[in-house]
């Protein structure tokens, strides 16, 4: 029974058959999406030869989300959040299908190709806030924490997997053969979408525009505990993000080849499935927020040792590390999310999240070039992990609410409940 209690609770998956669907079509759709990051890694890598550019595919990505997410948000929590994410996958799956094309008839500019990751990232910075909503309308509060880990271990199955067969197929059939499994694998996300119940917002509406935005915004400035966790996420991620300096960290260590290439992500995803695989040790505890600052201590502490690192197994091993550390970061700080937000202001709670939890990663990449190409990988990865770690340490210090937040409801949450 003990032992039961530390491994990853698949409740939702039994109780939830709209979950289930969900789920089976998000995760496959996880492993197009890495098998992509991949071939646009190589393929601007391969062109340009420059880390400042593999960085720069986080700025295509960073800047959408940026500009739109908060007004998708606001968008999302007047409208029908089923129709809204079933519209924006479509247009994912297009903008695949475009690449696929560019891939296998000749390759676009560099600035072409950021343009339809930018494109896709619009639609992301749309999609994603209404998808972070699914949750509460599927699941009771009491397994919200075991659906975050099933949804973070379909990621980190993803990135175990993903990338890794997107370089063999990089290697084989060239990055048009990526674009076009990523492609099809959003047939599996429709699928699941088209699985979901009819879904308004709630009772009251977000007001339009400007206005609903600034709502949301006001939210997060008087509760401390989703505040605490998002800065700290944001710090962590802009500060110490590694991703873009894998090519340069291949070619040091591993002499370019791009079949070690997806190596990198696939060492980070290891550590995350481990960590999803028992992450009812850490689920069920009963203070989120201080396990997310212990989680996204341990990121950078790991990140720092990667870079210090001379042996290119050892290293790996340290992104494994690094890898269990994000997803216990992640799920805990979704989990402080998802009990603290009122529904009716899920979508733009949400929709800052996602900005968090992707834009700042994507600004991290390109921080991590610049100073790579500044010095070195191993400065870039070294110094970012040490700020990490100074980072997590100030919000912890001055955000009691984060270190004290439990998994009960929130007031606000509990009057916003059905």
């Amino acid at each position: 029974m003990e032992l039961r209690r530390t491994l990853l609770d698949v409740t939702p998956l039994r109780s939830s058959p709209a979950f289930r669907r969900l789920w089976i079509g998000q995760t496959l759709s996880g492993f197009g999406s890495q098998m992509t990051l991949v071939a646009v890694t190589f393929q601007v890598w391969q062109t340009t030869k420059s880390a400042t550019w593999t960085g720069a595919i986080g700025l295509a990505q960073a800047i959408p989300l940026v500009a739109l997410a908060l007004f998708a948000g606001s968008l999302v929590d007047r409208a029908d959040r089923r129709k809204f994410y079933l519209l924006t996958t479509g247009g994912q799956a297009v903008c695949s299908l475009l690449l696929a094309l560019q891939g296998f008839l000749g390759h676009l500019p560099v600035a072409g190709v950021l343009g339809l990751v930018a494109v896709q990232s619009c639609l992301v910075a749309c999609g994603g806030p209404a998808s972070r909503t699914f949750l509460p309308h599927l699941l009771p509060q009491d397994q919200l924490a075991a659906g975050l880990a099933l949804r973070r271990i379909s990621f980190q199955g993803a990135m175990l997997m993903g990338p890794a067969l997107g370089g063999l197929i990089v290697g084989g059939w060239g990055v048009g053969g990526c674009y076009l499994i990523d492609a099809l694998t959003f047939v599996a996300a429709l699928y699941g979408a088209f699985g979901l119940p009819h879904m308004e917002a709630g009772d009251e509406g977000a007001r339009p525009g400007l206005r609903g935005v600034l709502d949301g915004l006001a939210f997060l400035g008087r509760t401390p505990a989703i505040r605490g966790a998002l800065l700290t996420d944001l710090a962590t991620t802009v500060l110490s993000m590694p991703i873009s300096l894998f090519p340069l960290v291949n070619a040091e260590r591993f002499g370019g080849d791009p079949r070690t290439l997806g190596l990198f992500l696939t060492a980070i995803a290891v550590g995350g499935v481990a960590a999803s695989l028992f992450s009812g040790t850490f689920t069920r505890l009963s203070r989120p927020g201080l396990v997310m600052l212990g989680g996204s201590a341990g990121w950078g502490a790991a990140l720092t040792l990667f870079g210090m690192s001379s042996d290119p197994w050892t290293g790996l091993a340290f992104l494994v590390m690094a890898g269990a550390a994000d997803t216990v970061s992640v799920v805990s700080r979704s989990t402080v999310v998802q009990t603290h937000t009122p529904r009716e202001l899920l979508g733009r709670v949400s929709a800052a999240e996602q900005i968090v939890g992707q834009a700042g990663p994507d600004i991290g990449n390109m921080r991590g070039g610049l100073v790579a190409d500044a010095t070195s990988g191993a400065a870039a990865l070294v110094s970012g992990g040490l700020l990490c770690l100074g980072a997590v340490a100030f919000v912890g210090v001055t955000t009691t609410d984060l270190r004290t937040s439990s998994t009960a409801p929130s007031p606000h949450t509990a009057a916003a409940g059905p």
